[in-house]
């Protein structure tokens, strides 16, 4: 496959003008966007002295050199490590469907990727539940060690005939949750999931993990210092 990544991007919705014309600056087009929500709860909320925010999610296809070189201005110019600024992970796309999809997601030549096995320091666990369970999945993955997610509000485009997939009628409304995690902790915020709001909870949830090749906005309290940035 080639060297593409789909780079994902959650802000404050606030914030949402700023990094749209953030990445018309980069060259970089959004695909999509979207409004969604944090799971922090309201103790951790209460700890922290912040607010629940509405949030943005933002959909792009980057080649390796561009995710390398957004991130370091997302870092510089956006400040995306200071708290509550904003995440962006890059998960590389293993296949795209055309010649003329794959010219309308990238402008810049893409290098073949290696074929040895990625490491990645992070994963990106996506959940998919129940309308309304968002709070069983993220109290099963807290449980296993996750600090917090992003939920998308989203509908299936499947048609009745189609019926269900694993018992799951993929044409009613869902959560899509997002939670970044170090990879040492996907395997058991998986199970904890499965186990806790997986196909006999009102959850009715199943989840999949991917690799992350690069991300921003992870940095402790030293490092969200933006005269630190690289």
């Amino acid at each position: 496959m080639k060297d593409l990544n789909l780079l994902i991007t959650i802000t404050r919705r606030s914030d949402e003008n700023e990094f749209e014309s953030f990445f018309a600056g980069c060259g970089l087009p959004v695909i999509l966007s979207a409004p969604c929500d944090g799971t922090t709860n309201s103790q951790t909320l209460s700890l922290l002295g912040i607010e629940r925010t509405d949030k943005a999610v933002y959909f792009s296809a980057a080649t390796g050199d561009e995710v390398r070189r957004v991130m370091k201005k997302l870092r510089k110019e956006m400040y995306i490590e200071l708290p509550d600024r904003g995440i962006s992970v890059a998960v590389p796309l293993r296949s795209v469907g055309g010649a003329s999809a794959l010219a309308y997601l990238t402008h810049s030549e893409i290098n073949e990727r290696r074929d040895d096995p990625m490491e990645s320091e992070f994963e990106l666990i996506v959940a998919i539940a129940n309308n309304d369970t968002t709070d069983i999945v993220m109290d099963a993955a807290r449980s296993a060690g996750a600090s917090g997610g992003t939920v998308l509000h989203t509908k299936g485009t499947a048609s009745a005939e189609h019926g269900k997939f694993f018992g799951i009628s993929i044409a009613e409304a869902r959560e899509m949750i997002f939670i970044v995690t170090p990879s040492a902790k996907r395997q058991a915020i998986m199970k904890a999931i499965m186990q806790g709001a997986g196909a006999d909870t009102p959850a009715n949830a199943y989840v999949f993990s991917m690799p992350i090749s690069a991300c921003a906005g992870f940095a402790s309290p030293d490092e969200a210092d933006p005269g630190n940035a690289d």
